[in-house]
């Protein structure tokens, strides 16, 4: 098994002139042009892509589901969500900073099916390095007349973890707090005709206004598509090439290629693309150069989004449904690799405290509840839990995931569910004090990494549960702190 190259390069693509001369660059976009929308609908849809950014939704009926909405008197807009949050995960900013003119091209050809007036580059502000590398991109996509009648926009949002989900982006769009909402975006995209101030109508659990898009929709309010950047860095190609030619690797169900994010206990962390099917076992050998000198692999966290993956399961395949047969998940496929030097149950512990901290409060059970979780889970570490302790963390795992807007809910659930089911020896040794006290993983998003290490956001140990960074949590959820949306402004700066 090799690295390949179709959406992440070797080298990065200096300029759209190389991009064009050495990678046949717009290629895919004059032939997505010189066809009706249906058709490259189709053609997407029958190579089978499935989206990048974690869900694995199939691409061509997102789009199709979008067209099916469109509203005629506001234009629908197309969002690349590079809002790459998940710990562990680097992949979207290596695609950006290597080759960030396939993605633009993408979302280009994204926008000719959904009739598309705008599309937003949505990026945190604290990436600098990769909003300053998609800004010079899109103005030479500009120069270069390929976006003429579609303005590029690019947004610089905020830090928290739920940006990343995509219709909570959209609020973030719309100048509201990153929280999931009820409607879809392809029910309720970006808009500018929201009152300022408008809170919440708590009889319709959205945010501001409740004008959904639709045909037979009275108000008639514009759709969104949103799709990760990996997603539309393989669209290009796919329209130039063909179907049949994006299924000749990876898997039925799961065709093309996966960018893989390698850190943890590896000899190198690194980030690369493989082969859909590919094993665990391979990707780790080959993108981080396998464990370190004499260490074993003894469990793989994908993220904070799946449950924890223990090493005798390592031969399993990088495919969506490999992935969901044994109770974890590929999402956004970056693996923080453990060995025997990582307890854990302190990993699985600063993974439960991360998304306790970011969530939104919106949903009671994933907020309360996940903060007992935590808590719990940092008992058990430090070998202070009892019986009752770890009855209680079974009883909260199933109450953690009601009436959930998002997956963050069922993102704390699985991760306990796995940690109880495949390290029942682990729990048991802290209960019964036999293991050594181990306080929580610190758990955050990358800021930067390469071959000699990872660095994360070292803010988010002080980061209190309301989203703010003082020294005492006063009790509020971030729900209650921004119920007037002005006051997330307090958040921005």
């Amino acid at each position: 098994m090799t690295i390949v190259h179709r959406v992440l390069n070797p080298k990065p693509v200096p300029t759209l002139v190389d991009y064009i001369e050495r990678f046949a660059g717009g290629e895919g976009l004059r032939r997505a042009r010189a066809q009706s929308p249906e058709a490259v609908i189709e053609v997407v849809s029958s190579a089978g892509l499935r989206g990048r950014g974690g869900a694995g939704f199939p691409t061509g009926r997102k789009w199709r589901t979008v067209r099916e909405n469109l509203s005629e008197p506001m234009a629908a807009t197309v969002v690349v969500n590079a809002a790459e949050g998940e710990p562990g995960t680097f992949k979207d900013r290596t695609i950006l900073r290597c080759n960030p003119y396939q993605v633009i091209e993408g979302a280009l050809i994204a926008a000719h099916v959904v009739d598309a007036a705008t599309i937003i580059f949505a990026l945190k502000r604290s990436f600098g390095v990769d909003v300053a590398r998609v800004r010079e991109a899109v103005a030479e996509v500009r120069a270069a007349g390929w976006a003429d009648g579609v303005d590029l926009v690019l947004f610089e949002g905020p830090d928290e973890y739920l940006y990343g989900e995509e219709t909570a982006l959209l609020e973030a769009l719309d100048g509201r707090p990153p929280f999931p909402r009820i409607a879809p975006p392809f029910r309720r995209g970006v808009t500018e005709v929201f009152e300022p101030g408008a809170g919440a109508d708590a009889a319709s659990g959205l945010s501001a206004r409740v004008e959904m898009a639709g045909a037979d929709s009275a108000s008639q309010a514009p759709p969104a598509l949103v799709d990760n950047v990996e997603t539309l860095a393989n669209v290009p190609k796919i329209v130039d090439r063909g179907p049949e030619w994006f299924r000749t690797e990876g898997t039925n169900d799961s065709p093309g290629t996966i960018v893989c994010t390698i850190t943890g206990r590896v000899r190198h962390p690194g980030v690369g693309e493989v082969l859909m099917g590919t094993t665990l076992r391979e990707a780790i050998d080959e993108i981080g150069g396998g464990p370190r000198a004499g260490a074993t692999v003894t469990a793989v966290m994908p993220g904070v989004s799946s449950a924890i993956i223990p090493g005798h399961l390592l031969d399993t395949a990088l495919s969506y449904e490999a992935m969901a047969a044994i109770g974890s998940g590929l999402g956004s496929a970056g693996f923080w690799v453990l060995d025997e030097s990582i307890d854990p149950v302190a990993a699985v512990a600063g993974v439960s405290r991360f998304l306790s901290i970011e969530s939104c409060g919106q949903c009671s059970p994933c907020k309360q509840d996940g903060l007992v979780l935590a808590d719990l889970l940092e008992r058990l570490a430090t070998s202070r839990a009892d019986e009752a302790d770890i009855a209680h963390l079974r009883r909260r795992a199933n109450t953690v995931a009601n009436g959930a807007r998002c997956s963050l809910g069922i993102q704390q659930q699985d991760i306990v569910r796995g940690l109880l089911t495949h390290f029942a020896p682990a729990v048991e040794a802290h209960r019964s004090r036999t293991a050594p006290a181990t306080p929580a993983i610190p758990i955050a998003e990358l800021v930067d990494i390469s071959e000699t290490g990872v660095q994360i956001d070292p803010r988010h140990q002080a980061k209190q549960p309301d989203w703010t960074y003082t020294p005492e949590w006063g009790g509020e959820t971030p729900v209650e702190r921004f119920i007037d949306h002005r006051a997330h402004r307090e958040l921005e700066s």
